[in-house]
């Protein structure tokens, strides 16, 4: 029971140190409002979307959806082109409007955009399928199983209002933006790295 729960967030908390268009979000988030709880909608509805994720790679069902043909045509179409344009946004996000709060989004449309980059984001639903629902196959009994899966998403939930912190901390000494345009520019370019790579399995698939 406790190497599951061990493995679980060894695991989860791996993942998360990806940088992906996720993070990118709830970190700028964290660095555009002036207090933390204006941020909670952005890391309630990450982290119940990754809730959901966990627990469907957990059960199977996501992965049974990914070995339809026509499901992962739609996805990588979808992902592929969804991943250049926030790898774009990213790109050409400018820190400075974000750190004096005209990057600051409404609690409607940070629940609006938390949705589309966690469950419209490749990256972050084949790792959750990829990556956890295969690694909890090792696991038969319930116990073990629940608390692999518990620990992963309390890592979520832990590491999502760590992000926004983070951004708020570093609003507060880089005005300028120096440090913020940085970890963009470096995020963009992994993320059209990701684009590639799923362009890449979907010209595979047609």
């Amino acid at each position: 029971m406790i190497s599951a729960i061990l493995h679980g967030f060894v695991l989860s908390f791996g993942l998360i140190l990806a940088f992906g268009a996720q993070n990118i979000f709830l970190f700028n988030q964290g660095a555009a409002h002036k207090r933390l709880r204006h941020t909670m909608p952005s890391v309630v509805t990450a982290s119940v979307c990754d809730t959901i994720l966990i627990v469907l790679a957990v059960l199977g069902v996501s992965l049974i959806v990914m070995t339809v043909p026509v499901f992962q045509v739609i996805f990588f179409a979808a992902g592929f082109l969804f991943l250049i344009y926030i790898g774009w946004t990213i790109w050409a996000s400018d820190p400075v409007e974000v750190n004096n709060k005209h990057g600051a989004m409404s609690a409607k449309k940070q629940v609006m955009f938390a949705i589309s980059v966690s469950l419209l984001n490749p990256h972050a639903v084949l790792d959750t399928v990829g990556v956890i629902g295969a690694n909890s196959l090792r696991y038969s009994t319930a116990p073990e199983l629940i608390g692999f899966t518990v620990a992963c998403i309390a890592v979520s939930w832990i590491s999502f209002l760590g992000l926004v912190m983070i951004g708020k901390t570093i609003r507060t000494i880089d005005q300028e933006g120096k440090i913020t345009v940085l970890i963009n520019k470096i995020s963009a370019v992994i993320i059209w790295g990701v684009a590639i790579y799923l362009g890449y399995q979907l010209y595979l698939i047609i």
